[in-house]
This record gives C-alpha cells, structure tokens and sequence, in this order.
C-alpha cells in the first residue's frame, strides 16, 4: 500500500507491476479516478513494438491504482491498422459526450511516412469495449501531433494540438466528438523544433484558461512553458517556465501529459508527467539543446548535420541520435501546482500527499 506520491520512483499497481500509463490523463467517474495512457510493457527498445494497446486503472485515493486491463487492444492481425503493436499510438485522450451518452477517445498515429493523423474510437462505458468509428484522420487537413481535448460546462468540446513542426492549434469538435468542425485558432508559431510546442495539456481554474507545453526534441526532455488565456481560443499569453528549481532544464527529467483537479480539495491541481528516459536522470539537457537548435536553425545557411554537431562538440553519440527507447521501465512525476503572483509553478518533492492540501 502506498501512502504518499513520490515523483520519479517506481509506481507499481496494486498487483506489483509498473504502471503502464503512459502519456496519460485522469478521469473522475462516480467517486473513482481512472488513469489511463500508452501500454508499454512490451516496448523494449530492441523489438518493433511501439505499444501494447491502451491501459486503464483505478483508485479511490490517487495512491494505489487498480489495473483494469486493457480498455482498447492492440490489433496484432492487421499490419495496417493503427493498433498494430508497430504502429507509433501515442496520448490517449478521452472525453464524455452527454449528448451521445458515448465516451470518445482519439489517438495520435505517427505514420512511417512522416505525417501524423488521429484515429477516433467510442464506447458506452469508459472501460469498453471500444469501437473505431474514424482512422487516417488529418483534421483541418493538417498533420497532428500531440494534443489535448476539453469539454466546456456547456458541452462544446474543443482540441488543442500541435500542428506538426510548426503551431499550436485550437479546433472546435463537431457535437459527436468524433471531428473538427472547421473553426479553430493558432497560436505559438516556431521555425521548428525544439522550439514547436508539444505535449499540450490544458486545464481551467477561476475563469482563466492554462496550457502547459514542451518543446520538441523526442525523448530528451526540455524546459517546460505555461500559458494563459481568458477564453478557449485565446490570445494565449506566455509566463514562462514553471519549473523553478530545475537548473537541469529539462522539467525535472520528465514531460507533462495532462492535469487534473484534485476532487474535494480547494485548489489542488496535479501535473502529470513521465519521466520517459530514467537512466538519463543526471545527464543535463543543455548539451543536447545544441543539437537541435542547430540541427533545425531557421537560417539554411547555419544548420549543420546531426553527425557533424555530435563530433565537433564532443557530445554521446548513443544519446543523441540513437537513444535506447525501453519506455517500458519509464516512471511519472506526478507534481501539485502552485498559483502565485498570477504564475503557475511546479515544485519539486521528493514525497508528498493529498492529505497535505486543503
């Protein structure tokens, strides 16, 4: 039984195995939390396996989860499918839509040709079984990364997403949930990575709207940005890293998926982030940022080849460009917020617990 949060250690479920949520966000459903995200358990780095289908747990007190097993599978069949174990599934996202009575959950998909596109299933119950109503999808036409989606208290329900390498965009989803309607805005335009936003999770408190992002730059974590809003749509205002004891830059070694509000407490709201490569916990990011922002320098004239950067300054090869991807033994860094002086701010904590928090 665990008794408190400890960010960066190993979570297991309350069979003793790592959580494999990865890439998650909670849900509070009739007195109970689910977490859910990516199953990595089979993604070792060595074989061609992205992902192990989508995960669920639950809990009643955000210490110990219970695994509820597999809420959408992995299609090992159809080598085509974008639940193929190979296929690159990531961040899981599920809202409820009342009109429909139906639980909507999007997938982004990173097809081998390089464009990203969103895969849409429904279910009657947050646990499935789930049905694919939608795959291959590019909504408004665009190649889609990483996102966020949101049910406003009047229903309407919105999706924030990284329009891939280049802004943010927010889109209105048609009344099902299950498209964009065609009405959206932009917002952070960047050359490129690491400086395109990613990893966008959003999350209202006192009529004001947060989005909290990374930058680009794969596994290898980066600092953190928040920004703030009066509506849905902006204009987005940037505050700045909210990591402020991070002298690594690279948000405590981990990367923000989603962030939810604590039930019956006054204002605790917790961020939560994997910790995608923990052997690299020491290894600062400040060297690997030369990488990419020379890699992918706005002016043609000043980019450098990726090998040509790693030799001349002296950098790990291994880390740089062929980084072991075993996210099967990733961790969270699950964090409170803290709101002052209108900045939102991540502190770290060795351990911490709800108990703690009004």
């Amino acid at each position: 039984m665990y008794h408190t949060i400890r960010p960066g250690q190993i979570w297991l479920d309350t069979n003793g195995s790592r959580i494999q949520a990865h890439g998650g966000s909670v849900i509070y459903l009739d007195g109970v939390y689910y977490w859910y995200g990516e199953n990595k358990e089979k993604t070792n780095g060595r074989d061609d396996i992205w992902h192990w289908g989508v995960r669920c747990y639950a809990s009643v007190d955000l210490y110990n989860w219970e695994d509820k097993g597999l809420i959408i599978k992995p299609d090992t069949e159809d080598p085509a499918s974008s639940l193929h174990p190979t296929a690159m599934m990531d961040r899981p996202h599920i809202i409820y839509n009342a009109g429909t009575k139906k639980y909507v959950c999007w997938l982004k998909i990173m097809n081998k040709n390089g464009s990203q596109t969103e895969t849409i299933l429904t279910s009657d119950h947050i646990l499935g079984p789930y049905t694919k109503v939608r795959e291959g999808l590019k909504p408004l036409n665009m190649s889609a990364g990483d996102f966020d989606l949101v049910v406003a208290p009047d229903g309407k329900a919105y999706y924030y997403f990284e329009r891939v390498h280049s802004e943010t965009i927010c889109a209105d989803l048609t009344p099902d949930y299950t498209d964009v309607t065609g009405y959206y805005s932009t917002h952070f335009p960047h050359s490129g990575p690491p400086y395109v936003r990613e990893a966008t999770a959003h999350f209202m408190r006192k009529g004001k709207h947060y989005l909290l992002t990374s930058g680009t730059s794969g596994y290898l974590p980066n600092p953190s940005e928040v920004a703030v809003a009066d509506t849905w749509h902006g204009p987005f205002r940037v505050l700045g890293n909210p990591h402020p004891d991070d002298e690594s830059g690279t948000s405590y070694h981990s990367q923000i998926s989603s962030v939810f509000k604590v039930q019956g407490k006054k204002d605790l709201y917790i961020a939560c982030a994997d910790r995608w490569l923990p052997e690299f916990v020491h290894t600062g990011y400040e060297d690997y940022r030369k990488v990419f922002e020379m890699a992918f320098h706005p002016d043609e004239e000043k980019r450098k080849d990726i090998d040509e950067i790693i030799s001349s300054e002296g950098l790990d090869r291994h880390l740089v460009h062929d980084v072991n991807r075993n996210t099967s033994i990733a961790d969270y860094v699950w964090l409170p917020l803290r709101f002052t002086d209108g900045m939102v701010y991540v502190d770290w904590k060795e351990e911490w617990k709800i108990e703690d928090y009004e």
